[in-house]
């Protein structure tokens, strides 16, 4: 194993990551130290990129080393590890993806078992100056920390299938799960980037009667469909929030759908998902994560009167990412999750990545080491 490993160092808005070699740390007890193959560029490392989010509010020291969508091989054990969090047995070599957060464990979410709801700040693991460096998964090497939420990586998926399984797909499933969504209801799913994707492939496994997606971007859809989605409504052509209502209600025999799922991180998107819902429809809001973007107006009493609720989600719950990797595997010859990830790129080449995806000259970008 190499002394050094590289890292892609995050210094500040808008500044270029410069690439920085740190001396590759031995594991402390119960902790393991991976060797990254993928980690992908989010929505979310977006923002914190273009500093939509106030990334030391959110409990960064910088520098620091963004992203969280990762997977990679067990490149050292720490001494009393010898299995996953699922009891497999865990080698130096095995494959492996493991929760990006950091729940406390000590607060009243987490002694709920609610640790998708800690406010203690835990995506940042500290500062990348100080041992073990690694703290984010833009790097040749990602530290995870004592006795983590940890998983082997079954042999019949790829990494590029895996590493969105960490965020988009996990916090899909604990999604759908906080808002109860059952067998033969209908969802509206606004937005089709990776969230949406996996939202509609997990929809339609879950019994949904319909599932109509809601995007402006040609390809987008098409991949919607190809994941599952009964209806699309295409924003090119319903152009209005009031139109693409009346699309929706007019999908469901005029009801409204029982579920919305909220995913482009739009404040505006908020009311117009309301007006989609059927009497005691439930909205599912994940989209908005910057705290920049705005606000809505909506009237409550319309809220009241026909029962309609707003349940919102950060993070996921510690056995969604297990939930994936099984639904994954369930899955894999079923929808064509290779076509999620469009571009990769390697470590040197990240600052291109994430201007790319900006541009929109990509979907959704990989940074393969």
């Amino acid at each position: 194993m190499a002394d050094k490993g590289r890292a892609a160092i995050y210094k500040g808005l808008r500044i270029p990551m410069e690439i920085k070699e740190y001396p590759v740390p031995d594991p402390e007890p119960g902790a393991i130290l991976a060797k990254v193959t993928v980690a992908n560029i989010c929505g979310s490392d977006m923002h914190m990129w273009r500093g939509d989010m106030n990334l030391v509010a959110l409990g960064a020291v910088l520098p620091t080393i963004l992203g969280h969508e990762a997977v990679g091989r067990v490149a050292k054990l720490g001494p009393g590890i010898s299995t996953d969090s699922a009891g497999q047995p865990l080698k130096v070599g095995d494959r492996v993806t493991w929760m990006y957060y950091y729940p406390c464990g000590r607060c009243p979410a987490c002694l709920k078992g609610r640790h998708a709801e800690c406010p203690a700040n835990p995506f940042f693991q500290g500062p990348c100056e100080l041992p073990p460096h690694f703290t984010g998964p833009y790097a040749d090497y990602y530290y995870v920390r004592p006795n983590h939420t940890i998983f082997k990586v079954p042999d019949e998926l790829t990494d590029k299938m895996v590493a969105p399984a960490n965020c988009a797909l996990s916090e899909m499933i604990y999604g759908l799960e906080r808002v109860n969504f059952r067998f033969g209801e209908t969802i509206a799913i606004q937005g089709a980037g990776g969230l949406g994707i996996y939202a509609t492939a997990l929809a339609k496994e879950m019994g949904a009667s319909k599932v109509i997606v809601i995007d402006g971007i040609p390809q987008r859809l098409e991949l919607a469909k190809a994941f599952g989605a009964d209806e699309v409504v295409d924003m090119k052509q319903f152009k209005t929030p009031q139109e693409r209502a009346t699309r929706v209600k007019e999908l469901t025999g005029g009801w409204g759908v029982d579920v919305v799922a909220e995913l482009v991180g739009i404040p505006q998107a908020i009311p117009e998902g309301l007006e989609m819902l059927c009497v005691g429809g439930r909205l599912l809001e994940i989209g908005n994560i910057s705290l920049m973007h705005g606000t809505f107006e909506t009237d409550p009493a319309f809220m009241v009167l026909y029962s309609k609720s707003i349940i919102a989600v950060v993070m996921y719950g510690r056995d969604s990412l297990k939930k994936a990797l099984d639904f994954l595997v369930r899955t894999k010859n079923k929808y064509p999750y290779e076509k999620i990830l469009s571009h990769s790129y390697k470590l040197e080449d990240i600052n291109k990545a994430f201007e790319d995806q900006e541009k929109g000259l990509v979907s959704r970008a990989a940074i393969v080491m």
